[in-house]
């Protein structure tokens, strides 16, 4: 398969950044895209709203349906997806986007950012995908894609900010038992994180600025997820993909394309040794 064309995409925080981007990327393929995120209504520092993206994705040739959700919040989510399946009449894809950040060592990060980054990341993953399984299983040729690290139990990965790699870990790990759970069922369950950094809300806010220089565009992530999405869910699942690996796999050579700035020598993201 090569197209996500009439699919039925579900992404969770699409209102900018990655998310955003998947979701015109799948668009530009004439997919059906659920957009998801808290903000309704125009953000004082941040670009988007959910409204903002599902009219970008109309304009991209794709069909859209705009749902503010918190994913904190339970029945909300479980009332997302179900509208999403009505509307659509099935759900073919759950991209697990959404995440909380917060790169403090222990003793500066309070319990309200630890459950936060906890609901957001790990729960969210686990309940979005929860919800969407019995949809999946309907599906041609269904996925589960969760933006999470490969798993690497180096502690100097947890040292500085363990919070936050116990929720990213936990997403990945998610994937990893999900795989397995599910392989029966056809469905494909796989990660996928960025080799360097990349030039979202999240960089822009929690690191210096010439990191955020020196990350690539979200559209190397969209499409390395396009390239996943599209493959057989049967034979391609469990996996910890990194973008630019996939996208060499397909044979791109030119990676300048995606650099935020000619020339600045890239910052490789957390995770990745």
């Amino acid at each position: 398969m090569t197209s996500l064309r009439d699919k039925v995409i579900f992404i969770t925080g699409s209102s900018r950044g990655i998310g955003r981007e998947i979701a015109l990327r799948c668009a530009r393929d004439g997919a059906k895209v659920v957009i998801t995120g808290k903000t309704a209504e125009p953000h004082a520092k941040l670009s988007g709203t959910i409204h903002s993206v599902a009219a970008e994705v109309e304009q991209a040739g794709g069909r859209a349906l705009a749902i503010q959700l918190d994913v904190r919040d339970e029945q909300a989510l479980q009332a997302a997806v179900g509208q999403a399946a009505r509307h659509f009449g099935g759900i073919d894809v759950l991209v697990n986007n959404a995440s909380a950040i917060s790169l403090t060592n222990t003793p500066d990060t309070p319990a309200k950012k630890l459950d936060l980054m906890w609901q957001v990341n790990m729960r969210a993953t686990f309940l979005a995908s929860q919800a969407c399984i019995p949809h999946l299983k309907k599906a041609a040729n269904p996925h589960i894609l969760t933006l999470s690290p490969p798993l690497n139990l180096d502690a100097k990965w947890f040292a500085p900010h363990l919070a936050y790699s116990i929720s990213k870990y936990g997403m990945s790990l998610c994937a990893l038992g999900m795989a397995r759970e599910f392989a029966s069922d056809g469905i494909a369950v796989n990660c996928l994180w960025p080799r360097t950094t990349i030039a979202t809300a999240a960089v822009e806010f929690n690191f210096p600025e010439a990191i955020l220089r020196a990350s690539r565009k979200p559209a190397i992530v969209a499409d390395a997820a396009h390239h996943i999405l599209t493959r057989d869910s049967r034979t391609c699942s469990g996996n910890f993909f990194v973008d630019e690996q996939v996208l060499r796999e397909t044979g791109v050579e030119d990676f300048g394309q995606y650099a935020m700035m000619a020339g600045v020598p890239l910052f490789n993201d957390l995770f990745l040794d």
